[in-house]
């Protein structure tokens, strides 16, 4: 862990209040406070990856995880059938705002595209 626990992991820990909707040993999936879509929800692993691309060959099962999990969330959730979209911001320019990996998951509306 940092010296400085992220927001993320303020959460992980209960000592940031969450809306969650989905949690197990390896992720923490909750609404974004400053939601971009009707249903904008974040992936977090509980593991603290500050982003995507410092991801190491060890981090690939928790990766899939992630990645199984954010459909799995948008079924239960009702959102598959119309159709989401899943954003992972990397650094700055990425639109990287807490340094701890985190998936967006925004439906609700229809998405357009490019998003940037």
């Amino acid at each position: 862990m940092s010296a400085q626990p992220t927001l993320f992991e303020r959460i992980i820990a209960r000592e940031i209040p969450a809306e969650i909707v989905y949690e197990d040993d390896l992720c923490l999936c909750f609404h974004d406070i400053a939601p971009q879509a009707p249903v904008h929800l974040l992936l977090i692993p509980k593991k603290p990856l500050p982003r995507i691309a410092l991801a190491e060959s060890i981090d690939q099962s928790l990766l899939g995880h992630l990645m199984l999990k954010v459909g799995e969330i948008a079924r239960q959730q009702g959102y598959a059938e119309d159709g989401f979209r899943v954003i992972v911001n990397n650094g700055k320019n990425g639109g990287e705002a807490v340094p701890h990996l985190h998936l967006h998951l925004l439906a609700g509306r229809p998405l357009k595209w490019p998003p940037g």
